[in-house]
């Protein structure tokens, strides 16, 4: 691994209650839900609209990225993020789609 590479859980190292934990902030759950809107694209982390500081967003970056979530890339010029669907769905079936149709309140 390179010194500036991140690290990233493996599929099979995936957890619920880290990525439960991840989720319970409202931020990050946005963020893994307009990433699941488009789960085949990669998004620069700036490119975020969220109500935070820039460390607070490092943090949940972080969080984000350590509990599985997420698959981030340094690009030198920025910080790229993708929603890790094929490994979430693979080892957790459904969950994500269920986080995401919760925050989008009760159906019509």
């Amino acid at each position: 691994m390179d010194a500036g590479e991140l690290v990233h859980p493996h599929v099979e190292d995936l957890e619920v209650g880290p990525i439960l934990l991840a989720l319970a902030d409202e931020n990050r759950r946005r963020v893994v839900a307009e990433l699941s809107a488009r789960p085949d694209d990669e998004r620069l982390c700036a490119s975020f609209d969220l109500p935070v500081s820039k460390s607070s967003r490092t943090r949940h970056w972080r969080v984000l990225r350590e509990a599985g979530l997420v698959h981030q890339r340094d690009a030198g010029n920025g910080l790229y993020m993708r929603l890790r669907k094929e490994d979430l769905e693979r080892r957790f079936p459904g969950l994500i789609q269920a986080v995401v149709a919760a925050g989008q309140g009760p159906s019509t």
